[in-house]
């Protein structure tokens, strides 16, 4: 294997995992879960937590 095709694999490995965790990041499954934290950290700003 040469340097310019172990350089490709891992460069598709890379765009596959980044388009998993975008995905994860924005599936509907977890958006009430990040609303939840993300309301969690304003209230404790606030002194509300």
């Amino acid at each position: 294997m040469n340097f310019t095709l172990l350089s490709s694999l891992f460069t598709l490995l890379s765009f596959v995992v980044f388009i998993g965790i975008l995905y994860w990041a924005f599936s509907r499954q977890n958006k009430a879960r990040f609303e939840e934290l993300g309301r969690s950290l304003i209230d404790n700003e606030n002194g509300n937590g």
